[in-house]
């Protein structure tokens, strides 16, 4: 198997593992009685605290024993944790093993994007990344729509059977794959000391801007869309298939980014993401405009993530476990920072003003990014 796909296939599981249970929630928690929905969303939780702590303690521990060997360990864990999440006999053995399956993720992910950059092409590593970031679009397909048919179908249990069955699939790919890294210094760099890392401090700024934009949006996208506006569930549903298809289409105009380079692309792309979140604002009152403009909000969120990522990979290429671990870690702070004080906007000023705001969070990301191309020397 090419050794991107691969790649590609390891975001898509634990991506889809990261979402699946908003959508079935309802359906787990009738199988525990007296619990509730947001009882079952605690595991959602666990799986978000056990990635960033991962994220902070693991990820860095990649650079030392190797990415590729890393991921195979993070894999090997997810097939276990969810094979547990399956058979589940009560909620709290479900969080706590979702609470492992985050420790897995936040290993996984580090190891993921730096092997993407370790593999790539010299000149078309965006190209390559994008290809890898497409994960998301087979994350949110799978997480948002195909793990509610399983569930009404067979059984929630099927779901996670299902990603334990594609993790211990990708296991053994990742096994038999030529999938070669760049070898890395024995020594592992704390997160503290990487923060020293020349450019690492503003990065990790403008990925907790995109991050608290992004995820403080989305978060109140369905409950805008069924609760203000009237409509379907349904809606909610086709409005993140939207964005994901958005988000896996424009894959191929990564090359346009190793052509002009981040410096030149950064501004156009994060320039473009504060239009769409004005934009957002101004459709706010129309649920089909909504799914139509979030098309192309997960078209220019690809770009920007993959500007993100590649200018972090690019930055120490012996530490890219621990930077990246640093940027997993600040992407699920930021989302659980992000999520919770934007509920307090959209309350009291409703999704335009949601909107808004996470233009206002990307402000800082398009300045920086417009003085750092006026800095580059001609």
């Amino acid at each position: 198997m090419n050794p991107v796909w691969l790649l590609t296939a390891a975001i898509g599981i634990v991506g889809a593992n990261s979402l699946v249970l908003s959508p079935i929630a309802g359906d787990v928690a009738a199988s525990f009685e007296g619990r509730s929905a947001p009882d079952v969303m605690l595991a959602a939780a666990a799986y978000g605290a056990g990635t960033a702590l991962s994220a902070l303690v693991l990820a860095p521990q990649a650079d030392r024993i190797g990415l590729r060997r890393a991921l195979m360990a993070a894999l090997a864990a997810l097939v276990l944790v969810l094979g547990v999440s399956a058979v589940a006999q009560t909620l709290v053995t479900l969080v706590i093993a979702q609470a492992f399956a985050g420790l897995a993720a936040g290993l996984a992910l580090p190891a993921i994007y730096g092997l993407a950059a370790d593999i790539a092409p010299k000149g078309r590593e965006s190209e390559t990344l994008g290809k890898v970031l497409t994960g998301w679009t087979l994350s949110l397909v799978a997480g948002v729509a195909l793990s509610s048919v399983l569930s009404d179908v067979l059984h929630w249990r099927a779901v996670f059977a299902l990603l334990g069955v594609s993790s211990l699939g990708a296991l053994i790919a990742l096994r038999r794959a030529n999938l070669t890294e760049r070898a890395r210094a024995a020594t592992v760099t704390s997160p503290l000391r990487a923060l020293r890392i020349e450019g690492l401090p503003p990065m990790l700024f403008g990925v907790a801007c995109y991050m608290a934009a992004f995820y403080g949006l989305y978060a109140y996208l369905g409950a805008h869309l069924t609760e203000v506006l009237g409509w379907p569930t349904t809606t909610a549903g086709l409005a993140a298939l939207s964005y994901g298809i958005g988000f896996g289409a424009i894959a191929p105009l990564d090359r346009l980014l190793d052509r002009h380079g981040p410096v030149r692309a950064a501004p156009v792309v994060f320039g473009g993401l504060v239009a769409v979140y004005l934009g957002l604002a101004g459709l706010a009152h129309s649920a089909v405009l909504i799914v139509a403009a979030c098309l192309v909000w997960g078209a220019v969120n690809h770009l920007g993530l993959n500007l993100l990522v590649s200018t972090l990979t690019a930055l120490s290429p012996n530490e890219r476990g621990t930077i990246l671990g640093l940027y997993s870690a600040t992407t699920y702070a930021a989302m659980s920072l992000g999520t919770a004080a934007f509920k307090a906007v959209f309350e009291t000023g409703g999704f335009a003003l949601l909107a808004c705001l996470s233009a206002l969070c990307i402000a800082p990301v398009f300045v920086h990014a417009a003085l750092r191309q006026r800095q580059r020397p001609a």
